[in-house]
């Protein structure tokens, strides 16, 4: 991918009490280049657990090809594609929620726990062109991934699921 349509892409995850804060950073991590630092901000909740926000804003072009190369894993691509008008909002911002469990495992879907949030280049800056682009970028992501998914089926990578500790959450409860 050449050209990338966006001016930065967020990452958020919050660690909360009942979690294992390393573990959430591994699962963020994920998505991000290898010496992507992650901002840390401790909060407190309604109940006066402690509640840490981890996040990371990826603002350099090669940085933003690797957190798309991840997203290119989702097997839901086409779903995304489809509900981008309810993705995209009128600040030409796409919102994804990946499951923060399955990143932990180092899997891409979709599901709760962490927050992408990338600001997609429309010029002139409206939700239609930011729409169009983003379709057009997550299409091609799609068909890279069709593409590579033809070639990885040879492969015996698949190794990395064979945890036989079952120890895959990101709580601390062992």
């Amino acid at each position: 991918m050449a050209t990338v349509p966006f001016h930065y892409v967020d990452l958020r995850a919050f660690a909360y009490a009942t979690e294992d804060e390393k573990r959430v950073a591994d699962a963020l991590r994920t998505f991000l280049p290898e010496d992507t630092e992650l901002d840390r901000v401790e909060n407190v909740g309604h109940h006066g657990d402690r509640i840490v926000v981890l996040s990371a804003r990826i603002e350099n072009a090669d940085g933003m090809r690797h957190v798309l190369d991840r997203l290119s894993e989702l097997d839901e691509v086409d779903r995304v594609i489809d509900e981008l008008d309810q993705r995209v909002d009128d600040n030409c911002a796409l919102f994804l929620r990946v499951d923060k469990q399955a990143a932990f495992g180092g899997e891409v879907r979709l599901g709760p726990g962490i927050t992408v949030r990338a600001k997609v280049e429309a010029y002139p800056a409206k939700k239609e062109a930011a729409v169009e682009n983003a379709r057009e970028t997550l299409g091609r992501l799609a068909d890279d991934s069709d593409d590579n998914g033809d070639d990885s089926d040879t492969s015996d990578d698949d190794t990395s699921d064979d945890d036989a500790s079952g120890d895959d959450d990101t709580s601390d409860e062992s």
